[in-house]
């Protein structure tokens, strides 16, 4: 005899995995039991389990519908209400450190005087001022590389800037590459702009370069979005020779690539991609992982031939920045918050590895002491989905790799485990709980 949060889990896996989407309608409960060969009462008690997850909504004369916990396929976002009371997320990424609010308000200071504060609530175009996109330059330094302030744009975040540099560089109906597991974002980015993503195949050095040549020559890219330092959700990142590959790729083929440089501040001693195809290389970043989950200002640092068509999906979608966010950014740069905070995030992510190390021993884990998430292939007995609605029953939020794969691709049986979040100890708990589900076959959870 099926049990009721047996089945729950099974239409929460089809949630999670976005075989059910946001908006659809579940069938009557009668027909939702003859389906699944349950009693009437079962599929009752199914149905409320759902609603209890905050999976689904019932309208009155209408039926009950799948909430909108996840924005386009597999990208995940909270719903717009409070999440379940006690609820762990290892979805989202938000690393935090105790000392960051007072480091950040003692560089605000200087902006709450009225004439600084009205200055700071001006209007600011894609460029900024020459001042922020110096702050900017010094704050984006990897290795040996400084950007060039004047080829620095900003958006309202990171998102924002990605969105902005994908608009302007592939028309409706181009071809993007993007490694085969790829960030979910540009996936809901793609979708809405009719835009054919190109899954390409990756190694354990990250993105295959020639891999890319035989996509182009196939049918022609537009451009390559990639992650190469820290790569969500792998943690991989590309050694220097892999760089330099791909660099010759991209300047033989005369192709843009799109990197994404996020969480790569948080391998600070690499020179980016930027660095070894400068003329054919958009570099994307932002403030919000370095600081505060909260303070969000996006970079683009491009090319002069692309400046001005970057520019006007900028101020097309509504994305360019606040002034307040850079002369916060500015300020912040020139007391030195950004490194103290920098050095604070560098130390917490390798804390926090060290738990998910001791928690995840003995199962096959692909991390970095450096990265703020782990990939988890996931043992023999379980399938992501069911996994995924199994934590969700414990009250832990992971991300199954289906989110992550492109087009018609496979999705390995895995989980991304994002390690920022929660509280250290709470995260401890959450790991420990999700090794004792891993430990476990999903059919020893069935209770009468």
């Amino acid at each position: 005899m099926k049990d009721y949060q047996s089945v729950a889990d099974v239409v929460a896996g089809e949630i999670q995995s976005g075989s059910l989407r946001p908006g659809d309608r579940l069938p009557p409960q009668r027909e939702f039991a003859r389906r699944h060969g349950i009693a009437n009462s079962t599929a009752t008690r199914v149905y409320q389990e759902l609603a209890r997850r905050g999976l689904t909504v019932g309208e009155v004369g209408r039926g009950t519908f799948v909430r909108a916990t996840h924005a386009g396929s597999g990208v995940f976002a909270p719903a717009l209400t409070e999440p379940a009371v006690g609820r762990i997320d290892l979805e989202l990424n938000y690393p935090t450190t105790p000392e960051q609010s007072t480091l950040l308000a003692a560089g605000l200071r200087g902006l709450l005087s009225p004439d600084a504060l009205g200055h700071a609530l001006r209007p600011v175009g894609a460029s900024g001022v020459p001042a922020a996109q110096e702050s900017a330059a010094d704050i984006l330094v990897r290795g040996d590389w400084h950007p060039d302030p004047a080829r620095i744009l900003f958006a309202g975040n990171g998102r924002q800037a990605i969105s902005a540099v994908i608009t302007a560089l592939v028309p409706p109906g181009g071809r993007l590459g993007v490694e085969e597991l790829t960030y979910p974002f540009v996936k809901a980015v793609a979708a809405r702009l009719g835009i054919t993503l190109v899954p390409l195949p990756m190694d354990d050095h990250g993105l295959v370069p020639e891999a890319v040549a035989e996509a182009h020559a196939m049918s022609p890219l537009h451009a390559v979005y990639v992650q190469p330092r820290l790569h969500n959700p792998l943690s991989l990142t590309m050694p220097q020779q892999r760089v330099e590959q791909l660099a010759e790729v991209l300047l033989r083929l005369d192709l843009f690539a799109i990197e994404d440089a996020i969480w790569a501040f948080l391998r600070d001693e690499l020179p980016p991609l930027a660095a070894y195809a400068p003329e054919r290389t958009v570099l994307i970043d932002s403030l919000s992982k370095r600081l505060a989950p909260g303070l969000t200002l996006g970079f683009a640092v491009a090319p002069p031939t692309v400046t001005s068509a970057i520019t006007a999906a900028l101020r097309s979608g509504g994305w360019t920045p606040m002034r307040f966010a850079l002369e916060a950014a500015h300020r912040w740069q020139q007391d030195g918050t950004v490194r103290k905070l920098v050095a604070a995030k560098q130390r917490e992510a390798a804390a926090r590895q060290e738990i998910a190390a001791r928690q995840l021993a003995g199962f096959t884990v692909r991390s970095h002491p450096c990265s703020y998430h782990c990939w988890w292939q996931l043992p023999r007995q379980w399938r992501a989905d069911t996994f995924v609605a199994a934590a969700a029953r414990h009250g832990i939020g992971v991300v199954p790799a289906a989110a992550f794969t492109v087009g018609d691709s496979h999705a390995p049986n895995a989980v991304r485990v994002g390690l920022a979040t929660p509280r250290p100890d709470i995260l401890s708990q959450a790991l420990g709980t999700l090794a004792e589900l891993g430990r476990s076959a999903p059919e020893d959870l069935v209770t009468d």
